[in-house]
């Protein structure tokens, strides 16, 4: 059984002290995104491609019916963005939403660096069916899915990543 539930807008970055995992309900739909400078001597041309990610997410913050719930992200030579969806419909039309920040971007990135190498961009898209994903957190603030769908705490079968997937072998004393 769960206890604890908190929602993804009463989410804090305080950390958890107990066994934790998400309150996703349904499919899951993750979308990973990134960009890699292929030649930094060119800043003109990796930080216009840059520079378009936060407008996205800035809008998509304000947004909430666009439909993504939450990301993470990772910054380097290599960038990635982790975000979760409502479905992969909300993702698919955002995607090609006329007057959203996103195709006026993609456009630009088509015109200014197109095929010539000085950027790579790429994106990764998962549906993820219930009954197909499992997460834990401890010592963590709500994080990755958690962050997205809520947190609860993990109790009774669902302490072993076997029992949150509902696997039917979970032992309730077996702590994974």
């Amino acid at each position: 059984m769960f206890t604890k539930q908190l929602e993804p807008r009463q989410i804090t970055m305080a950390t958890h002290n107990v066994r934790m995992t998400n309150a996703a309900q349904g499919d899951v739909v993750v979308f990973l995104i990134g960009m890699r400078v292929n030649r930094w001597w060119k800043p003109w041309q990796w930080l216009r491609t840059a520079m378009a990610m936060p407008r996205m997410l800035r809008e998509l913050a304000a947004h909430p019916e666009l439909g993504m719930l939450s990301t993470e992200a990772w910054f380097g030579r290599t960038t990635i963005l982790v975000s979760y969806w409502k479905s992969m419909d909300h993702l698919l039309a955002y995607a090609k939403q006329r007057n959203a920040e996103h195709l006026p971007a993609w456009h630009a990135f088509n015109k200014h660096v197109g095929m010539g190498g000085d950027v790579g961009i790429w994106h990764e898209t998962y549906r993820v069916p219930a009954g197909s994903f499992e997460t834990v957190y401890l010592n963590m603030p709500a994080f990755g899915l958690g962050k997205a769908t809520g947190v609860r705490e993990a109790r009774g079968a669902h302490v072993s990543a076997a029992g949150r997937l509902g696997r039917p072998d979970a032992s309730p004393s077996e702590v994974v």
